[in-house]
């Protein structure tokens, strides 16, 4: 028995007719064919699975993907818009936020929604808004520096004038 469901994947529409007991983890990866959504404990411990529904971090390898009809699922491949990165994603290389690379989806997922609500965070509440997302690599210090580093880029680019077209009459 199988259950058709419909919800808007890093912005694009996607409908599919899975088993109802299919993880929302599994149909990213092996329906949408979007591995970036990393699979580790299976229990909401490690954070590897993060994604953001309706923009809410939320760790999909316990919920089902019928649970997500008419939702909105945002992965770590929707991050980069037009070719470029996202300021986390360029933080992330810049301030070697990562070493082996399997939590930095999750991570990703997570600080960028922190960064909605927080724009000038503390480096405490940085690790308070990740204590949910394991790395057992880095010590966290790098990606500390940077979520800084793309909290610091992002209040620029809202400060920035924007230009405007002198009107001639």
């Amino acid at each position: 028995m199988t259950q058709h469901v419909k919800m808007t994947l890093n912005g694009q529409p996607i409908e599919a007719d899975i088993e109802p007991r299919l993880l929302l983890v599994h149909f990213i990866r092996e329906v949408a064919n979007l591995t970036g959504t990393h699979i580790g404990c299976d229990t909401t411990s490690c954070g590897a699975c993060t994604v953001q529904i309706n923009g809410v971090p939320s760790k999909s390898c316990t919920l089902f993907a019928v649970q997500m009809d008419g939702e909105e699922i945002r992965t770590v491949e929707g991050m980069e818009q037009n070719g470029a990165l996202h300021p986390l994603q360029e933080g992330f290389y810049q301030e070697h936020g990562l070493q082996c690379g399997f939590c930095t989806p999750g991570m990703l997922m997570t600080a960028e929604a922190f960064l909605r609500e927080h724009p000038a965070p503390t480096d405490d509440e940085i690790r308070q808004a990740i204590a949910g997302n394991l790395c057992r690599c880095t010590g966290y210090v790098n990606i500390v520096k940077a979520i800084q580093h793309a909290a610091k880029h992002i209040r620029e680019e809202q400060a920035a004038p924007v230009a405007t077209a002198e009107v001639t009459r």
